[in-house]
């Protein structure tokens, strides 16, 4: 055999060695890919093989607008989310539970009171004394106009009165604060429907600027009306801010109530509009409209506030405006309150944060300005922590 031969032959046997392993490997890699495509995939707590994202109209979860159909938000821990027919909470019954929160105003201690006791009930007081009273009820935000008619009623009454001990001018104080709040206002709550051309319902705007705790009075107030058996339709018209509806949402679903929302950053006097109009088609016993709170200083805001209501006074009117004051924030409450009033007519207060009476004398001169009496107060974060203002309970927790 000749070496040309051998050469050749070594070379075939080469290619053909070659071509094996190819195929080899091929088949193998064709198995295992099948094998993948095969393969059931895991299944884990929450997640599903034939899942898929679900997406907003325009393919971006980040700024897609929002659906006409309202998400639903997400509920609190402990609260499952229901239809809104069925309540997931039960209410507290409305009597027992204002009278406990009552309690508990008056039980409060207040170092305001306890100084003014201590500079009063230590007998005969000269100019100097008569400063620090002045001073103290200047602290805590009584006002000027205020704090001098106190003043002036202190001096003669504890000469008239004989007073020599803490108690007795304990007793001179309260009813000279009691007086100056004016208990004789009306601070009913005007949330019940009336028969005018047909049965209408209550309509309530709650107004006041974003912190203050507005869209939970508003929640606060559905509970307590639901509570006493009556049937209510929220309005979500704060669309400026992105919680608030879920906000609104969610204590819609706690309560029982029906709630009206519109697109995010949609005009509010639309979603106002709509919520009435909702409220007089099914018959409901009261509107509750929370309305958008940005701050008072944007001239927007105000001429907002104001188109609601007279968007909302084409078809029904409008019984109540509540503004929601932070107890807390004293003097800035109360120019607050200058504002809004210019815009609508308040017809009442809500004074949140009642919880720390440090600065509750703004109640004075809020009603003193605007003649308009403090209705409601919370005094706390929880859900029926919503009681009506009454003058002797809150002076009591002024003075401790």
């Amino acid at each position: 055999m000749s070496s040309t031969l051998i050469i050749v032959l070594v070379v075939v046997a080469v290619v053909v060695a070659l071509a094996v392993v190819a195929g080899v490997v091929l088949a193998r890699r064709r198995r295992i890919d099948l094998g993948a495509a095969k393969a059931p995939v895991e299944e884990k707590p929450g997640y599903r093989a034939d899942s898929a994202i679900t997406l907003a109209p325009g393919g971006d979860t980040a700024t897609a607008p929002a659906v006409e159909v309202p998400e639903q938000p997400v509920a609190e821990p402990e609260v499952e989310p229901v239809p809104a027919a069925e309540p997931v909470e039960e209410i507290a019954p409305v009597g027992g539970r204002l009278e406990r929160l009552r309690g508990r105003l008056a039980r409060s201690r207040s170092a305001f009171g306890q100084g003014l006791l201590g500079l009063l009930g230590a007998g005969d007081l000269d100019e100097d004394s008569w400063t620090e009273v002045e001073d103290t009820l200047l602290l805590a935000d009584l006002g000027a106009a205020t704090t001098a008619e106190v003043i002036e009623r202190l001096r003669t009454e504890l000469v008239a009165r004989a007073v020599r001990t803490p108690e007795q001018a304990r007793a001179v104080l309260r009813e000279i604060l009691v007086e100056a709040l004016h208990p004789g206002m009306d601070r009913a709550v005007r949330a019940l429907p009336h028969d005018t051309d047909g049965r209408q319902p209550a309509v309530v705007l709650v107004a006041g600027v974003n912190g203050t705790g507005k869209t939970t009075t508003t929640g606060k107030l559905a509970r307590v009306l639901i509570a006493g058996g009556r049937t209510v339709v929220l309005g979500a018209a704060d669309t400026f801010r992105a919680a608030a509806a879920d906000q609104l949402q969610t204590w819609a679903e706690r309560v029982g109530a029906e709630v009206v929302r519109g697109k995010e950053g949609a005009d509010p006097a639309a979603v106002a509009f709509d919520a009435v109009k909702r409220g007089v088609a099914a018959g409901v016993d009261a509107v509750l409209v929370d309305t958008a709170g940005r701050l008072h200083t944007k001239t927007g805001l105000m001429d907002e506030l104001g188109k609601v209501k007279r968007v909302v006074e084409k078809q029904a009117k409008v019984d109540e405006v509540l503004l929601v004051l932070d107890a807390t924030t004293g003097q800035n409450g109360l120019a607050q309150a200058r504002v809004f009033a210019e815009v609508v007519d308040v017809t009442g207060i809500v004074l949140t944060k009642l919880d720390g009476t440090a600065k509750g004398g703004i109640v004075f001169q809020v009603q003193r300005e605007l003649g308009v009496p403090v209705k409601l107060v919370g005094l706390g974060e929880g859900a029926d922590d919503l009681a009506p203002f009454e003058p002797g309970a809150f002076v009591d927790a002024l003075l401790g």
